[in-house]
């Protein structure tokens, strides 16, 4: 198994060439494919998040996405956060999220909680 650490975008490119041979037709696992490809792909992840790091949503933000693209309004909003002016206020900025409002909104808009508990 001729498998090395990627230190270039060079080495990059041919670990992605080699990972995906094993994309369509996963290779049967404790094989030596199997290992190569996880392996392969433990590499490839490091690698990108190393070099291709995201960043998370502002909480607020994630949440006004979500209303948007759930057709939700600030009535929807309620059980999670609490009475509409509450709501209003959070949406604003001028009120934070509580960690109860953190684990409601998670469960309720999907939403991950590591964005929900990302500073404003």
């Amino acid at each position: 198994m001729d498998i090395r650490p990627i230190r270039t975008d060079a080495d990059y490119q041919a670990a992605l060439k080699a990972a995906s041979a094993y994309v369509d037709q996963e290779p049967a696992a404790g094989s030596e494919d199997a290992d190569r490809f996880e392996l392969l792909l433990t590499l490839v992840q490091a690698w990108e998040a190393k070099h291709f790091a995201l960043n998370l949503p502002d909480p607020i933000d994630a949440i006004k996405f979500r209303m948007e693209q759930s057709g939700l309004a600030i009535k929807d909003l309620e059980p999670m956060i609490g009475r509409s002016n509450r709501v209003y206020e959070v949406l604003s900025r001028k009120r934070p999220l509580t960690l109860s409002m953190i684990r409601r909104l998670h469960r309720g808009l999907g939403i991950p909680a590591e964005v929900l508990v990302a500073p404003l």
